[in-house]
């Protein structure tokens, strides 16, 4: 009777809509995202990976940001470190374990499991860790609760008795209301060593640490969540002095409202080509050549504008160093260092071999939260795919670019992209294709002579010119001259400049054989 009363209130809760699964939010940047809230609530979940991969570091900071953010008290219980040494480490990463402690909202205990408590009891079960843990669990009320690792409290267990103790452990967890991360080590041929804990839990969640190009990256994926929707993808993330950040791939971006403010590119004729108006504001622009094409100086004279304008910009260099690009834009007419010393301009230099591609987008995130730039510049974007896949390098840039779309900021990044470059390689095309505004600069080699020009592959929303221009840098600055041409062909570079020279003696001459026949006339 009792029995068919329960099924009846799960019936209408299922027919009302209400049977909906509960998560625990973890408060990691990021992992919530794809999680579509956090961890299911009162049900333990499998945490696996290599040495090195981050799960006791995601385990503890699920346990802190539980008490600091979501008032739930904690208890974490090693089988491998010390308390003492697990509070060291931990502790040497920003966090004040200690006060935590005395507050009564933790309860952090090193639990000693070896060969040696086989030997005395035999075949043992693990009614003793139960034992330990309802006390803990009672000693700070616990909502969260952390074993760390699996792998050593069952190391000693018979094999034949494995699944029922890992069921038994699991049910029981459900029945104290905790919600539980459970950590494992990465078997070789199943996905933990022991190949039975990935079946009964109702979460797995997998961390790698793979090392590419002598560069290492940390990625996360959610395996298995039983009840919910959550992304199938795998994520980087990183651990630093400010915590765990997951960078998930947001659509937030996509969603934003567009503007239709202009902002201006800093050269009058390149306005021009982009209908008479310039960017819109809050799009991503990318400007591609070869090595050489003026580039950087394109870059550099928008950031120049901008600064102008009052505005901030933040100039993200991965080649030249700050005080070079100010001396090197100082040949054009560029002074960028008035802008530096009012704040106006600031710059982010690092090589992108010293660390991985996240690391380095997450460095740029903290330096736009205190400066809130107008505009950001990437200068090149080239350099960073030497230290990863270029689909890495994709990725990373659609969450980067769908990051500024939210924050409205306009994002002007350089890239050694050609049309020849995407037909040998087409991930290429995957980066050209994610902006807004494509500018293409390129060499043009006339009779031993090598000019550069200038024109707008794309740009959406907007009427643009399609017309291929002379792109010319001198001294007083940049400028964009409509090509000509005559009976002896293109006129460009320094035939341009004579032909403009004798058009003006003609025209000199001209004038004056006018003014001589008027005078002759009047006599």
């Amino acid at each position: 009777m009792e029995r068919k009363i329960q099924n009846k209130a799960v019936d209408q809760k299922r027919s009302s809509g209400d049977y909906k699964l509960l998560k625990s939010p973890t408060g990691i940047k990021g992992f919530d995202d794809i999680t579509f809230g956090g961890l299911p609530l009162n049900r333990p979940t499998l945490l696996v990976g290599s040495i090195g991969s981050g799960k006791t570091f995601l385990a503890m900071e699920y346990i802190i940001n539980g008490i600091e953010m979501f008032n739930e008290p904690g208890v974490f219980m090693t089988f491998e470190e010390k308390a003492d040494e697990l509070l060291e480490n931990v502790s040497s990463l920003g966090y004040d374990i200690n006060r935590l402690i005395e507050n009564n909202s933790i309860y952090l205990e090193h639990l000693e499991i070896g060969s040696n408590i086989s030997k005395e009891v035999g075949t043992y079960k693990i009614d003793g860790l139960f034992l330990r843990l309802e006390q803990a669990i009672d000693k700070v009320n616990a909502k969260r609760v952390v074993l760390d690792s699996l792998d050593t409290l069952f190391a000693s267990l018979d094999r034949h008795i494995l699944r029922s103790e890992f069921k038994r452990l699991f049910s029981w967890l459900k029945e104290k209301k905790v919600t539980a991360i459970v950590t494992a080590e990465l078997g070789d041929v199943f996905l933990t060593r022991m190949g039975l804990e990935e079946l009964i839990a109702d979460c797995v969640i997998e961390l790698s640490n793979r090392i590419t190009n002598q560069i290492s990256t940390r990625r996360l994926r959610v395996l298995k969540f039983r009840g919910s929707p959550h992304a199938l993808n795998e994520y980087p993330f990183t651990i630093d002095e400010n915590r765990l950040t997951v960078f998930p791939l947001i659509s937030q971006g996509l969603q934003q409202k567009s503007s239709t403010e202009r902002i201006s590119s800093g050269i009058k004729k390149l306005d021009e080509m982009l209908d008479n108006k310039g960017f819109y504001l809050g799009s991503s622009i990318l400007v591609s050549g070869t090595a050489g094409t003026g580039k950087s100086s394109l870059l550099a004279s928008f950031a120049n504008d901008v600064c102008n304008n009052n505005q901030t910009c933040l100039f993200c260099a991965f080649e030249e160093a700050p005080n070079q690009i100010i001396r090197n834009m100082s040949s054009i007419g560029l002074n960028l260092q008035p802008h530096v010393a009012l704040n106006k301009l600031q710059f982010y230099f690092a090589r992108p071999s010293l660390q991985n591609l996240e690391l380095h987008f997450m460095a740029i995130k903290e330096i736009i939260k205190s400066l809130k730039p107008q505009v950001i510049v990437l200068d090149p974007i080239t350099n960073l795919m030497t230290e990863g896949p270029n689909s890495d390098v994709r990725s990373m840039l659609t969450r980067f670019i769908d990051y500024l779309k939210t924050k409205q900021v306009t994002v002007m990044f350089s890239a050694a992209i050609t049309i020849g470059s995407i037909s040998q390689n087409p991930s290429d095309e995957g980066i050209s294709s994610m902006v807004d505004t494509w500018i293409m600069v390129e060499d043009l080699e006339l009779e031993g002579e090598r000019n550069r020009s200038m024109y707008v592959m794309k740009s959406r929303g907007m009427d643009h010119s399609k017309e291929v221009r002379e792109f010319v840098i001198s001294s007083t600055g940049i400028n964009l001259i409509p090509i000509k041409r005559n009976k002896q062909g293109i006129l460009i570079g320094s035939k341009r400049v004579a032909a403009e020279k004798e058009s003006k003696q003609n025209g000199s001459a001209e004038n004056i054989q006018h003014q001589f026949s008027k005078d002759g006339d009047v006599k």
